[in-house]
């Protein structure tokens, strides 16, 4: 048994020891560690023996007490029954002391294994040995059982420490949730009666800033009768605390314009829960935490059927300038104001999503926004000064090479960066697929006097403002109607598709390495297998004057890219 060094029983257990003195050391010695180090991996090993035992009730046997720096008063009762072998602070401290240890839960993996043989705790799941009735269940399951087992025998009683402490959820502010609760010099605290709630904030309130809840100084709410004897009352002038209501806000969602109850149990369960949700990592251990409280606490009293609020997270990273984060007290902000008006808003949000990827720092740089707003011209032009095929009849045979080969960058940009999109939020290479894009169409030959170039050149700038949309929206609904579209707004049409036919290539071209030197580029049948890969690399002459008269140790074949021969 080990008990913390702030345990009451300890001044009575050491009282006339013979090494009490060395005892009351140790405990000042502790008293100046951080609660963080005791309980740490290789600090929190620290302990004394009291030179007392106590008495085992289920077998009857003496057990040393211990005092050790990792067991803490506010964790539990102060005082544990260690078990070495399944718990790895214990099994440092019992290595560190030798202690004797024993197994009580085998790993069935490794039946009859021997407490010696451990090199650290056994703490995953397995069965009960050395444990008479209880031998052969399962160790979670053998919780219970024997806990109800001791109480039947009168050994003991189970229960459930918390380990959350002093969760303060008021403060001393007008805006917030008022607290539903009324002091009565007769009754004490009486709740608000249900069919008074919710209890509103009043109007009016002065808010002078010389400390204390500006609630408090408002009479008309404070005085109230009690809601159990009509007497003369005090209503609670204390509020909420912000993050006490957005730990469950997003319920309310699902049920918006219900003015019977907060939220809808079936409602809840169709739209919860949240399948994206985006914060900064600051909320990790406040609001993120709590929401996750509130959930679990809905679903025990059956308020919800779920016990996790949000399926995914997201979590953006910082802006910085000249290295440092963007704030206010450092005086490094930038007035977008003055942004928009030079570039416009969709130059700016473009550079941002296009400058990194969301969950990652972004360095401030205005030259980046003129890069953005370069671009955006180019797409404008593209749209402006196109020729309007008169119709779209166009298919594959009757594509020259440059047709196809922009063809194909269109359906391998719309699945790219659809799957950027929907999948992984990679909106930075999203963008640069657009810009890849873009180039192709400039480099495009294209003749305005041959339908199918028409086609094919309208086909990639419809497709470009669609694409540009989600990234650009004030320009592209502009745009759109340039292109004579048929809704109200882009954001109404059809998201484009691409075609896989159109994206499977009759030729590919793969790279050509020697050691992993660039040494040619070979166009070859796009289902080529590898020795036939093999041979027409081997036979290019540039290869051959880096591989003639040596051994090839190894072909490296990445289908449709790249080829490397190590000699």
């Amino acid at each position: 048994v080990v008990l913390a060094p702030e345990h009451p029983y300890v001044e009575e257990l050491i009282q006339g020891t013979p090494n009490e003195g060395d005892i009351k050391s140790f405990i000042d010695d502790v008293s100046n560690v951080s609660k963080a180090d005791r309980v740490s991996g290789e600090a929190g090993k620290g302990g004394v023996f009291t030179g007392r035992h106590c008495i085992n009730p289920v077998n009857g046997q003496q057990v040393p007490i211990w005092i050790a720096d990792y067991v803490l008063m506010d964790y539990g009762t102060g005082a544990i029954m260690a078990v070495p072998t399944h718990d790895q602070r214990d099994f440092l401290f019992a290595k560190k002391h030798g202690l004797p240890m024993q197994i009580v839960i085998e790993d069935p993996k490794k039946p009859n294994q021997s407490a010696d043989d451990l090199l650290q705790a056994f703490e995953n799941e397995g069965v009960l040995v050395g444990s008479k009735q209880f031998d052969g269940l399962k160790n979670k399951d053998a919780i219970k059982k024997i806990g109800q087992w001791m109480e039947d025998e009168s050994m003991g009683k189970m229960s459930v420490h918390w380990r959350l402490r002093d969760w303060l959820i008021s403060r001393q502010r007008y805006w917030g949730t008022p607290i539903p609760m009324v002091y009565c010099d007769a009754c004490g605290v009486v709740p608000v009666a249900e069919d008074a709630l919710p209890v509103e904030l009043p109007s009016g309130v002065k808010i002078t800033g010389e400390g204390g809840s500006p609630l408090a100084k408002c009479e008309d709410f404070v005085n109230v009768n009690c809601p159990k004897c009509s007497a003369k009352a005090r209503r609670e002038t204390d509020t909420m605390a912000t993050f006490f209501d957005s730990s469950w806000y997003y319920l309310r969602y699902c049920s918006a314009n219900n003015e019977n109850v907060v939220f809808d149990k079936k409602e809840a369960g169709y739209w919860m829960g949240v399948d994206q949700y985006v914060g900064g990592i600051e909320h990790a251990i406040l609001h993120l935490l709590y929401s996750r409280f509130f959930t679990k606490f809905f679903k025990d009293i059956g308020l919800v059927t779920f016990d996790e609020p949000f399926d995914r997270l997201l979590t953006q990273g910082m802006v910085l300038k000249n290295g440092e984060v963007m704030s206010k007290s450092r005086g490094n902000t930038v007035d977008p104001d003055s942004i928009i008006e030079k570039f416009g808003a969709d130059a700016l949000r473009l550079f941002i999503l296009f400058a990194a990827p969301p969950q990652d720092q972004l360095e401030w740089n205005e030259k980046g926004i003129e890069g953005s707003w370069r671009f955006l011209n180019r797409v404008w032009n593209l749209v402006e000064n196109r020729y309007v095929a008169q119709e779209d009849n166009v298919d594959k045979n009757q594509m020259d090479e440059d047709d196809l080969e922009l063809e194909r960058e269109r359906h391998a940009t719309i699945k790219k960066l659809t799957a950027d999109l929907s999948k992984d939020y990679k909106f930075n290479t999203a963008i640069s697929s657009m810009m890849i894009l873009m180039n192709k169409i400039d480099k495009y030959k294209f003749e305005s006097d041959q339908q199918v170039k028409q086609v094919i050149l309208n086909r990639s700038a419809q497709t470009m403002v669609f694409l540009l949309a989600p990234f650009a929206p004030h320009m592209c609904e502009e745009l759109y109607q340039l292109l004579g579209g048929e809704k109200k707004s882009i954001s109404q049409d059809q998201w484009p598709t691409y075609d896989e036919d159109i994206l499977k290539q009759d030729v590919v071209q793969i790279i050509v390495q020697v050691n992993g030197k660039l040494r040619a580029k070979c166009d070859v049948a796009a289902d080529s297998s590898q020795e036939q890969i093999k041979e027409i690399a081997l036979a290019d002459d540039r290869v051959q004057s880096f591989v003639a008269g040596k051994e090839i140790k190894k072909f490296i074949y990445i289908p449709g890219k790249l080829a490397n021969i190590v000699v």
